[in-house]
């Protein structure tokens, strides 16, 4: 069975509405935190995440 975490923003630190697998593979995702309201884009990995794009302020 697949262990499920949050996806945490990586802005702020806080969950997001995301949750991801050990074998989950994202590109190019639009993260989006409701906390910060910043959508940025990333990429994961093994749980592993990278930042491809820098926030985008929603306004």
């Amino acid at each position: 069975m697949n262990s499920r975490e949050w996806l945490l923003c990586p802005n702020c630190k806080k969950k997001t509405r995301v949750q991801i697998c050990e074998n989950t593979l994202l590109k190019n995702f639009p993260l989006y935190c409701p906390k910060c309201k910043q959508e940025t884009m990333i990429d994961v990995i093994q749980k592993s995440i990278i930042l491809t794009r820098e926030p985008i302020v929603k306004t």
